[in-house]
């Protein structure tokens, strides 16, 4: 070959190379030409959350494997492959794969404004403040929807912080507690130290006074206590089941409800009692009708007394100790009858009042007439 087809070669590669210069530094080109292929802990990143490692899913389906491991593996989650550390693993992960869908987000945005560049020069380019858009990596579409995206991630990462603040706030106070707890314990058990000290001091003075034959004087000495002397017919281990039992405090039912009902009777009684002592004597037409309402209030809660009287004839073990109901009748002349025995005394105490003043005074005038007459035999 000759020179001059050498140098027509050698023209038109550089001619060729010319014209092809402006095609390879478009946008375009330069996006098609990318290599998609991802380091080791990027794929690693995707083989820890279970996703394709072709790098093609979206935000969507990272978060939902996100969340399905979450539920797997979250030490809170009560799950039996609950792991703290492979969870760890998994929420690092995801942060990676995140960041990778963001930076291509921006790489594919970055080429479509290229691309518009380069068929329209006179929209101008785009503004500097984007290229300071990346939102960590976090949403997909246009600027102003990755911005939305962007807030709402950080309103949910703000919301996770504030219930770990309040998590570690809840230890805090339960720490807290836990010290003021041991500290109560530390005073009861302080104040029962001092109670047995006391026990104790008791206890010495108690045997020093014996030691002393303080004691050796007392009325019945080296003698059984009289206390536990029964009938000698009764079983002793009865006796001493119910002396233990008195001496705690301890009372048959239907001992109690004997007392109650008594109680009540007296209560019932005293208050018929007092509403007839308001009333005069003789009574007045409108003093006869609130003398029957009394009358029935108290038939009411009579009923109610013999209802328990039923009750304690059936628990109380002897035969002589039950009781009869008591009569609505009976009761109200008792209360009638009190009441004219109670006027009956308070007229007389009147009576005798009235006597001793009317004495009272007479004394006082014949002292004082006698006064004056010896005062006028004086004179004379």
């Amino acid at each position: 070959m000759g020179c001059s087809s050498l140098l027509w070669l050698r023209c038109g590669d550089l001619f060729h190379r010319v014209l092809l210069l402006p095609l390879y530094c478009s946008p375009t080109v330069r996006a098609l030409s990318h290599d998609r292929r991802m380091s080791p802990s990027l794929r690693e990143s995707y083989r820890v959350l279970q996703l394709p490692p072709d790098g093609d899913s979206s935000q969507a389906e990272v978060r939902e494997a996100y969340i399905r491991m979450a539920k797997l593996y979250h030490p809170d989650s009560g799950a039996p492959t609950a792991d703290a550390a492979l969870f760890a693993r998994i929420e690092e992960a995801y942060r990676a794969v995140l960041a990778h869908i963001g930076r291509q987000k921006s790489a594919s945005q970055f080429t479509q404004t290229g691309d518009e560049e380069d068929d329209d020069k006179s929209k101008g380019t785009a503004f500097q403040h984007r290229h300071y858009l990346s939102f960590e990596g976090v949403g997909a579409g246009t600027p102003s929807q990755r911005e939305r995206q962007y807030r709402q991630y950080r309103m949910d990462r703000a919301t996770e912080q504030v219930l770990e603040y309040r998590y570690k706030e809840m230890e805090r106070s339960a720490a807290d507690e836990g010290a003021m707890v041991e500290r109560d314990m530390r005073n009861r058990s302080r104040k029962i130290k001092i109670t047995q000290a006391v026990e104790r001091l008791v206890e010495d003075l108690i045997q020093e006074s014996m030691a002393r034959g303080d004691f050796q004087n007392l009325s019945g000495s080296g003698k059984p206590l009289s206390k536990y002397q029964h009938n000698p017919y009764a079983d002793p281990m009865t006796h001493n089941l119910n002396r233990i039992l008195i001496d705690n405090g301890y009372q048959p039912e239907w001992i109690v409800t004997q007392k109650e009902i008594r109680e009540t009777l007296a209560k019932l009684r005293a208050g018929l009692l007092g509403a007839r002592g308001k009333l005069g004597d003789p009574m007045r037409p409108h003093e006869e009708l609130r003398w029957q309402e009394h009358c029935e209030s108290f038939a009411t809660e009579l009923t109610k007394l013999n209802k328990r009287v039923d009750t304690f004839n059936l628990i109380v073990p002897l035969l002589k100790q039950q009781m009869v109901h008591f009569s609505l009748k009976r009761e109200v002349e008792r209360a009638v009858r009190e009441d004219k025995e109670q006027r009956e005394e308070r007229r007389m105490r009147e009576k005798e009042q009235r006597q001793k003043n009317r004495e009272m005074v007479q004394t006082q005038q014949d002292n004082r007439h006698g006064l004056f007459a010896w005062m006028q035999n004086l004179l004379k």
